[in-house]
Formats: structure tokens, C-alpha cells, sequence
């Protein structure tokens, strides 16, 4: 097992390690057992089990955790350049790799 589905609702799951494109076997919740991934995703990010509409819920644990910017394909990394929380306004302004905010500046 690669990765991990929480819910059986989650368009999402958690990477249990680095990944390359290619076949992942998913555990938990669930019927969906094996994705392709398209691209490499490191440890404790998301992929997504399906094809998510922009405007779609992210849904993890069971509950809604942000919402699609742009249309993300089944097996696509789903980070902060392609999903956007509804509860914080900043999260669009921050660094895709360290999670800094980049809409200030410290100088």
C-alpha cells in the first residue's frame, strides 16, 4: 500500500511515501484499490482518486477540506496550486513547496 484513503467519501488520498508516475496501490476506505499516478508526489500529499471539476469540494476525513481552482485529473497531485481553502482567504497566496506567504513582504 502507497497511499491511503481515510473516507470512503475522500476524492483524495494521503501518499505514505514518494512516488513516480505509475500504478500506487490505495488502502483504507473504500472500493477503489490501485491509481495511476501522473506525476511525482512526495510523501504526505494528496492525489486524487478521480477526476475533480474546478469549483468541486476536496473532500478528506470524510468532510470538505478546500475546493478545486482548476479542473485535476485522477492521479494528479492536489496541492495549493490546483485547490484552495474555504476557510482561509490567504491559502491561494502561499508557497507551493514551504507553505510561506507570499502576498507580504518582511523587508
Amino acid at each position: 500500500m502507497q497511499a491511503f484513503r481515510i473516507h470512503a467519501d475522500d476524492n483524495v488520498a494521503t501518499l505514505l511515501g514518494d512516488v513516480v508516475p505509475g500504478p500506487v496501490q490505495i488502502g483504507g476506505e473504500g472500493d477503489l484499490h490501485s491509481i495511476a499516478v501522473l506525476e511525482e508526489i512526495q510523501l504526505g500529499h494528496k492525489v486524487a482518486l478521480q477526476d475533480i471539476a474546478a469549483g468541486t469540494p476536496i473532500r478528506k476525513f470524510g468532510t470538505t477540506i478546500g475546493e478545486a481552482t482548476r479542473a485535476i485529473r485522477a492521479g494528479e497531485w492536489v496541492h495549493l496550486h490546483n485547490c484552495k481553502s474555504r476557510y482561509d482567504a490567504r491559502s491561494e497566496t502561499l508557497d507551493l513547496h514551504s507553505g510561506a506567504t507570499t502576498d507580504m513582504s518582511y523587508e
